[in-house]
């Protein structure tokens, strides 16, 4: 079983939800990656940023969320007194197939309810919405 805690990134991403995860990664995505980026299907499978380090072969030069989470002494940029900061903003660049823009609404959801209810509860729902929900305007999020 794997561990959701040691498996949610500092800056909110669920990793034990993500596509290339090694425990969720399909043969067919990584053919389509491999394809699409060139990226060597051997090193695809990601572990998550906290077991390595932040560097995957997406992210070569690592990650300075994780980085600045580490020199600051917390587990979560949320735990940071300067919360939220410049790492953790929305973009619109690639946000329909890369879930970077759910990270601070993950982040409060984690500081109100806690790691474990979020983990149960709202993780997985978060992430599918986010990618097949409907925005209304006043409202949020669609049912």
């Amino acid at each position: 079983m794997q561990d959701k805690k040691a498996l949610t990134a500092p800056c909110g991403i669920d990793c034990f939800n993500c596509e290339i995860h090694e425990n969720n990664l399909s043969d067919n995505v990584a053919e389509v990656l491999h394809g699409k980026y060139g990226w060597p299907k051997e090193e695809i499978a990601c572990k998550g940023c906290r077991k390595q380090d932040g560097k995957h072969v997406h992210l070569p030069q690592g990650c300075a969320t994780l980085d600045c989470v580490k020199a600051k002494g917390v587990q979560f940029c949320s735990d940071c007194s300067d919360f939220p900061c410049s790492f953790l903003a929305p973009i619109a660049d690639l946000a329909v197939i890369r879930p970077h823009n759910i990270k601070l609404y993950n982040l409060c959801r984690i500081k109100k309810v806690g790691l474990d209810r979020w983990i149960n509860e709202e993780a997985g729902q978060v992430r599918k919405k986010y990618f097949t929900g409907k925005f209304s305007v006043g409202k949020g999020q669609a049912d």
